[in-house]
C-alpha cells in the first residue's frame, strides 16, 4: 500500500486516458445519482467512490441501481457486477424511467464528435442523410446515450481532443446537448434537465456559458495552454475568466486506477514501453 505522503504527491507517470478518468471522478459529487455509460465513465465512477464520493449512487442501463461495486470493474452495463449488492434491479425501462422522473443528477457519456453546444455524435461519419447507409465510418451508435442526454439533470461528456472531433457542424446528432444554443432550446424540444455540464477531453475540462450555451475552457491539463487547445479545436472556444491548470493526478489516484480499478487495462490502456 502506498503511504499517505507519497500517495498525495503529484504523479510523474500518467496517460491521457488516466487524467480524463481523474478529472471525471472529481466532477462527480458525493451522495449524487449518476447514470453510468460503458468505458471510462465506469472507471471514473469507481475512482470517485473510492476517494471523495463514497456515497455516490451509480445507475446502469440494464436496471441496477446503487450497487456497491466492491467486486471489481463491470465490463458492460449488464455485467453481473452491476447487480451485486444493488439497492434494487427492475430492468432497462425502469432505469430510464428514473431519469425521466428527474432522479439522475448526472449522466456520464462519451462520443466521437462534439460541437460547441455539447451535441454529440456516436453514430456515423459521412454525408448525412445521403451517406447514412454507406458512411465513411460506422460508429457504435447511441445505446442509451441519447436518452441520458435528453433526461438526466446534467451530463458529463468525454471526447478525445482534435480538430476532427471538435467540429462546428456534426456529421450526425446522436445525443442532444444544448441543440442550437438558443434560449430554452431543450425545453422547447421537449427535453428536461439542464443538458451538458462539463466536457472532459485529452486537453482540458470545459463548461458551457450560461447565456450562449457555448463551450468554454475551464481548466487546461498540464502541458496545455488556452492557445494549444484552441489550435486543436474546429470552432472558436470561449475562455472562462477563472481558467486555471488542472491539478496533476496524484500517485495514489494512478495506483488505484492501475492496481485496483482496471488492472487488466480493459478501458484504460497502458502506455507502450
Amino acid at each position: 500500500m502506498t503511504d499517505s505522503i507519497e500517495g498525495m504527491s503529484p504523479s510523474k507517470d500518467y496517460t491521457a486516458q488516466e487524467i480524463i478518468v481523474v478529472a471525471g471522478a472529481k466532477v462527480l459529487e458525493d451522495n449524487k445519482i449518476v447514470f453510468v455509460g460503458t468505458g471510462l465513465p465506469m472507471v471514473a465512477s469507481l475512482l470517485a467512490k473510492r476517494t471523495h464520493a463514497p456515497g455516490l449512487i451509480p445507475v446502469f442501463e440494464a436496471g441496477a441501481v446503487g450497487p456497491a461495486l466492491i467486486h471489481g470493474l463491470p465490463l458492460s452495463v449488464g455485467d453481473s457486477k452491476t447487480f451485486t449488492g444493488a439497492s434494487y434491479v427492475k430492468g432497462l425501462n425502469a432505469a430510464f424511467e428514473l431519469t425521466q422522473r428527474g432522479f439522475a443528477d448526472f449522466g456520464f457519456i462519451g462520443g466521437a464528435e462534439v460541437d460547441m453546444y455539447g451535441n454529440l455524435n456516436s453514430t456515423m461519419i459521412g454525408d448525412f442523410p445521403a451517406g447514412y447507409q454507406r458512411p465513411k465510418v460506422r460508429l457504435p451508435g447511441s445505446g442509451g446515450a441519447s436518452d441520458m442526454a435528453a433526461s438526466c439533470e446534467r451530463t458529463i461528456l468525454i471526447v478525445p481532443h482534435d480538430k476532427k472531433k471538435f467540429n462546428e457542424k456534426l456529421n450526425y446528432i446522436t445525443s442532444p446537448g444544448h441543440l442550437d444554443g438558443t434560449p430554452n432550446a431543450r425545453y422547447k424540444a421537449g427535453m428536461q434537465g439542464k443538458g451538458p455540464y462539463r466536457l472532459i477531453s485529452t486537453k482540458g475540462i470545459f463548461d458551457f456559458d450560461e447565456k450562449t450555451s457555448r463551450m468554454r475552457i475551464l481548466y487546461t491539463f498540464p502541458g496545455e495552454t488556452v492557445q494549444s487547445i484552441q489550435d486543436a479545436t474546429g470552432f472558436e472556444l470561449l475562455v472562462s475568466p477563472n481558467v486555471s491548470e488542472f491539478t496533476t493526478p496524484t500517485v495514489e489516484e494512478i495506483r488505484l486506477i492501475r492496481e485496483e480499478i482496471d488492472p487488466a487495462g480493459v478501458f484504460v490502456k497502458r502506455a507502450a514501453k
